[in-house]
């Protein structure tokens, strides 16, 4: 929680990252389309074309978000969207502050096994990382923007392919970043050692 509490500074952005698995599906049949005096009609079958995982990422305190669907969420995928994160996004930062769950492959090590001794060791050089307690990812605030994601991109449609997929994230987070929604986030370190204190090393 100190981490989220500490003042903006774009040389040490605070980011949050998290991971939401996505089931693809498409139309088994081809909806009637809307016409005067009748709705759009969808047959409730459908059909299922596999799954993929989106990649969010979140600065607070800038208003500012990212999300992506990559086929899979492995190392190799994590490591490369941590290089895009560093070298594309936050390439004046001096360290970017890293939140995110315990997932095993949201470790330095990933970076060490898809890259070059120097390239992944130049890059952990510039990660500051803090992770969610075991069963404590909601305080993750990029699990607040899959939320809205969820509600107000994805919601009950049916989007049948990646590229469809990335082309609606695209849309959804440009649009949220013009409006600079933030989050407004009350839980303090106060409140977590309150609630969370079976998490805290109980000093004898």
């Amino acid at each position: 929680m100190a981490v989220y509490a500490r003042p903006y500074d774009p040389l040490r952005p605070v980011v949050c990252m998290d991971e939401k698995p996505y089931q693809k599906l498409d139309h088994a049949r081809e909806p009637l389309p809307t016409r005067p005096g009748s709705i759009e009609k969808v047959d409730s079958e459908y059909v299922r074309n596999g799954t993929c995982s989106i990649f969010m990422f979140n600065e607070p305190l800038a208003g500012w978000r990212k999300a992506e669907a990559l086929p899979r969420r492995t190392k190799v995928d994590w490591a490369h969207k941590i290089k895009w994160l560093l070298d594309e996004e936050y390439p004046d930062a001096e360290v970017v502050v890293l939140v995110q769950d315990n997932l095993n492959t949201h470790n330095l090590s990933s970076l060490y096994e898809d890259f070059p001794t120097e390239e992944a060791f130049r890059l952990a050089q510039r990660l500051e990382m803090h992770y969610t307690p075991r069963h404590g990812s909601w305080l993750n605030m990029a699990e607040c923007e899959l939320s809205a994601l969820a509600t107000q991109c994805l919601g009950d449609k049916r989007i049948a392919d990646i590229d469809m997929l990335n082309a609606e994230l695209a849309a959804w987070h440009t649009r949220r970043n013009q409006t600079q929604k933030g989050i407004d986030w009350q839980f303090t370190t106060k409140d977590a050692r309150i609630k969370l204190k079976r998490l805290y090393p109980v000093i004898i």
